[in-house]
């Protein structure tokens, strides 16, 4: 038996035998770099986390990194890109919410296919070990980093936050830097697995909405975060032409009220939870949440989970929200709520 056959036969029963050791330290190196307690993260967390492991072109262990997703909505002037180029963290990526989308669905802001995700991702330089920090324009709070933050989960990104918020990143006198940005080194991200269990399509929407009050049906409960005024009927959608209104068995959650009025923050878990149990929504039952385009609707999503309200694995998010609802009812079907 040659040196070469033994040393390499001494090599496997040394991995064998240190195997436990390998992976409990696997296991401590994976705790030391998940950090963040829990999905939403302070600013002085984030910065704390930032000096210990910012992202570089050097480096290839795993990565905090911020990951901006501001958006307005239509009819606001203002646009995301142009916020990121005027104040953001450093080393800070844009996600643009109007592009990485279903481009072949006549609805705003449906999930990309599962392809399209990983190409953005790895356009970012976003690594699958990476542990992302989503967060929104100071001028906003909280507002389409949910949204974003959400889709990354569902995924299958191991790692990822929100963080809650950038405005007080800027009021407590965190780093920002503005300017013009310049291209990150992109990265194979793998094509994922997407999770089906947490997104609900139009039809089955519309069997619940039918099933309302009816015998047997399942109780599901339909949470719209578009504000007060339109869920009602009263004022105007902001994309021309849309009815306003809502869905037979929607609640009203405007997604404002789950958010601290001065600070914009999301509200601490027991003050959403007094929120909800003030709306009668029930935690045992089955919840979709809801909104224009299904962007806001993942602010409820992401309060659910801070509040730990419910089970997780009968929340689901509809995709298509009123823009697609308003557009595929018909007016026949007595689908579309207005207060009187």
């Amino acid at each position: 038996m040659t040196a070469a056959i033994l040393s390499s036969r001494g090599a496997f029963r040394s991995a064998i035998h240190h195997r436990p050791q390998l992976q409990f330290q696997s296991a401590i190196l994976m705790a030391t770099r998940r950090s963040f307690s829990s999905y939403l993260v302070t600013p002085s967390e984030l910065s704390e986390e930032l000096k210990k492991n910012s992202p570089s072109k050097i480096s290839t262990s795993p990565r905090t990194v911020p990951l901006c997703a501001a958006w307005f909505l239509p009819n606001d002037d203002r646009k995301g890109l142009d916020t990121f180029r005027q104040k953001r963290i450093p080393n800070a990526r844009f996600f643009d919410l109007d592009k990485v989308i279903d481009k072949h669905s006549p609805y705003p802001h449906m999930l990309p296919s599962a392809s399209d995700f990983a190409k953005a991702i790895s356009g970012l330089g976003i690594r699958k070990d990476d542990t992302v920090v989503v967060y929104d324009t100071a001028e906003l709070g909280i507002f389409s980093a949910p949204r974003v933050a959400w889709m990354l989960k569902i995924f299958g990104h191991p790692s990822v936050h929100i963080l809650n918020n950038f405005k007080l990143w800027v009021e407590e006198g965190y780093t920002i830097e503005s300017g013009e940005f310049w291209d990150v080194d992109t990265c194979v991200y793998p094509i994922p697995e997407f999770d089906e269990s947490k997104v609900i399509g139009f039809e089955e929407v519309k069997e619940f909405a039918k099933d309302y009050n009816k015998e047997g049906a399942e109780g599901v409960q339909i949470l719209d975060a578009r504000s007060k005024g339109r869920w009602a009927g009263k004022d105007p959608e902001p994309r021309p032409g849309l009815s306003s209104g809502h869905m037979p068995s929607s609640i009203s959650v405007p997604f404002s009220d789950l958010l601290d009025p001065v600070k914009k923050t999301i509200l601490p878990g027991d003050e959403l939870r007094k929120i909800f149990l003030a709306k009668s929504v029930d935690p045992e039952r089955p919840i979709i949440s809801s909104c224009g385009t299904g962007v806001t609707a993942a602010v409820i999503d992401a309060a659910l989970s801070e509040a730990g309200y419910g089970d997780e694995s009968k929340r689901r998010l509809y995709d298509g929200s009123w823009t697609e609802w308003a557009q595929r009812v018909q007016p026949s079907d007595g689908l579309i709520i207005k207060e009187e």
